[in-house]
């Protein structure tokens, strides 16, 4: 074996269909081989994502559900594996991570991935908003903190307290030409005059469906055959369908769950829409202005502004704001398919293969 190839460790809970685990397939299928050895631990071998990793990547089930569970699993893998960088993703994971580096081999480096603004999250998710303030401090004992977007960086200074020489700015990577391919190579999804839009992530309250859902009363009354796809699953799935149901749009909304191929649905919408209360550099909304698409997106905290200055292509509106988000998809609905393919936007600051270099310079 090569061992003037640095190995690197990737740990992530699962591969379900989501932005952290379609980064880190996108790095194992783009890093350089002739540097890189790479391998993958996974709390639970599942999700839509196993299908994309290549065969080369050794894969190590650790066959657990939850972090606190999977720890002292963890800590093993990484003395059997011996790595030159152990990288993670997700808040759980990299705290225990990061806690831990004390119990890992000498040499280990230890990177953490953030993937949202912190200090968004906590009020939203838990009550005990200063510990896990604390819990998120102990990022300082990691050797490098992936931050997503320049306000990230901000966030975990100012709002988490790290120090500034450990947070190192990655924007997500966008592969647009797999994208289009992709989203080329699907027949279009809708039928009728539309205006169609669509809006994908997780089916959680972080995303805002719920305001989407709202919005789309309005939508309806201005434009009455608007017609939303919602892509993607999550734990207010029933109750998303519910408050559809009760506001009566059966007619007009789809949950279409879970696609491997999100982009034929983005390429032939009139309109991508992004409610979210927080995010950290959501991917959907740059695969959806790489295939040429407008977006409608909430100017929540995260990389949402930053996107929108650097590449344009976002109509911006107030966050949790059903009307204005209701007013500004009417303004825009009437832009047709073929319109949007003119608006396809300079990506370079999202490229794929200047992302991986400087991900392979941290590593």
């Amino acid at each position: 074996m090569n061992r003037d190839r640095k190995r690197v460790l990737f740990l992530i809970p699962s591969l379900v269909g989501g932005g952290a685990e379609r980064v880190f397939t996108t790095l194992l299928r783009h890093l350089d081989r002739t540097r890189f050895e790479l391998q993958l631990g996974l709390l639970e071998a599942k999700g839509a994502y196993v299908a994309d990793i290549p065969i080369d990547v050794a894969v190590h089930d650790l066959k657990v559900r939850r972090v606190r569970y999977a720890l002292p699993r963890i800590i093993a893998l990484i003395w059997k594996v011996r790595p030159d960088t152990v990288v993670s993703t997700m808040g759980h994971l990299n705290i225990a991570l990061a806690i831990c580096k004390w119990l890992l081999p000498r040499g280990v480096r230890v990177v953490v991935r953030e993937a949202v603004i912190v200090s968004a999250l906590l009020p939203d998710e838990t009550q005990h908003l200063r510990l896990w303030t604390w819990l998120y401090g102990q990022y300082r004992h990691a050797d490098k903190v992936i931050c997503l977007s320049d306000s990230m960086v901000e966030d975990m200074v100012h709002e988490i307290g790290l120090p500034p020489h450990k947070l190192h700015r990655i924007y997500n990577p966008v592969d647009v030409e797999r994208v289009r391919q992709e989203a080329a190579r699907g027949e279009n999804p809708y039928r009728g005059p539309g205006p169609y839009l669509v809006a994908a992530g997780r089916l959680n309250h972080q995303k805002g469906f719920d305001l989407l859902l709202e919005a789309m009363t309005l939508v309806v009354a201005a434009l009455p055959s608007a017609r939303l796809t919602i892509l993607g699953e999550g734990p207010l799935g029933n109750a998303l369908q519910e408050q559809s149901r009760r506001l009566g749009l059966d007619d007009v909304v789809c949950f279409a769950g879970f696609s491997p191929n999100p982009w034929t649905y983005f390429r032939h919408a009139n309109l991508f829409v992004l409610p979210s209360r927080y995010e950290g550099l959501p991917n959907v909304m740059l695969e959806a202005i790489a295939v040429g698409t407008p977006v409608i997106a909430a100017d929540c905290p995260g990389a949402v502004r930053e996107v929108h200055d650097l590449v344009g292509g976002i109509t911006l509106v107030p966050v949790e704001d059903s009307r204005s988000l209701a007013e500004a998809i009417i303004a825009v609905g009437g832009v047709n398919g073929e319109d949007t393919q003119s608006l396809q936007r300079d990506m370079s600051v999202f490229n794929l293969q200047r992302i991986v270099e400087e991900y392979s310079e941290i590593f």
